[in-house]
């Protein structure tokens, strides 16, 4: 596919943040730039922490995984924790072959070994282990949402990219605020890609996202309203939760497209562009869906 650049468009921002969350369910690393790959930006979702029988765990469950803060160096992933000593993993270390499960996939994938095992076991409570998604595993996205394009994933939880604005973060604080309820951040979200100078909501609108890389556009396609779970309930500086947020959303946000789920963001895919580096800053563009 190639895009015109002078073609008109009906919405035009930025990208105002970027987010990768190595570890599924874990905090986020907020960035300044990224790569973007086919399965989403590198090395999101590349690890998951797993119960004995290789089934991954969760916020939903394990709330205290949002304190556990990765930080990405060149050559090593560092995990802080309350109380914890700091656990410095080679970002390319792995140690034997094992398989793990992600909703109903179950998938390819490498331990990271005892002295991770036992680090995420002490912090959570549990017995746990860390696993590496395998590069050369193939796990596609929904077929039936993105119209028969094989779009390839890790351990996200179906979909490359998940895509939000500021517009419409500031819109659920505004119902917050008349609801006499705190202001929350868009790091609730769980979002990769945050977008500025659009309307609340433009992203449920959007054929496609035109990304102004340095060298080329980057092409995402929202494909899929995000239903969403407790977890944008939890804070994610204190690991407790509160229902004000969810119960927000449900006065607003159903959504007939997943059968009147509570959604907020879109998953997109990648549909030109991978390897390409995306940085805050860069011009987006984008027409309306009209189906």
């Amino acid at each position: 596919m190639t895009w015109d650049p002078e073609a008109d468009f009906d919405v035009q921002g930025t990208v105002a943040r970027l987010f990768v969350h190595p570890i599924k369910s874990c905090a986020a690393v907020e960035v300044q730039e990224a790569v973007l790959t086919d399965t989403g930006l590198d090395l999101d979702r590349a690890w998951m922490v797993v119960d004995p029988e290789g089934v991954f765990v969760s916020q939903r469950e394990l709330p205290r995984m949002a304190l556990i803060r990765p930080q990405l160096k060149t050559y090593e992933i560092v995990l802080r924790a309350p109380g914890m000593l700091a656990l410095h993993l080679a970002i390319d270390g792995v140690e034997g072959p094992c398989t793990a499960q992600v909703w109903k996939d179950t998938v390819k994938a490498y331990d990271m070994g005892d002295l991770a095992a036992q680090w995420f076991s002490d912090f959570l409570g549990r017995p746990l282990r860390l696993v590496r998604f395998d590069p050369e595993q193939r796990r596609l996205s929904s077929l039936q949402w993105t119209r028969g394009l094989e779009a390839p994933n890790q351990f996200s939880d179906g979909f490359p990219v998940l895509v939000c604005s500021e517009a419409s973060v500031s819109e659920l604080n505004q119902r917050l605020g008349q609801a006499g309820h705190a202001p929350v951040g868009v790091e609730r979200f769980r979002a990769n890609v945050v977008l500025a100078g659009v309307e609340s909501f433009d992203e449920d609108r959007l054929e496609d996202i035109v990304i102004r890389a340095d060298d080329g556009p980057a092409v995402l396609r929202p494909v899929k309203p995000c239903t969403r779970c407790p977890i944008p309930d939890i804070d994610p500086a204190t690991a407790t939760s509160s229902p004000e947020v969810g119960d927000t959303l449900r006065t607003f946000r159903r959504d007939d497209r997943v059968g009147g789920g509570i959604t907020f963001g879109m998953n997109a895919i990648v549909i030109e562009g991978a390897e390409r580096v995306l940085r805050v800053g860069q011009v987006v563009q984008g027409r309306y869906r009209f189906d």
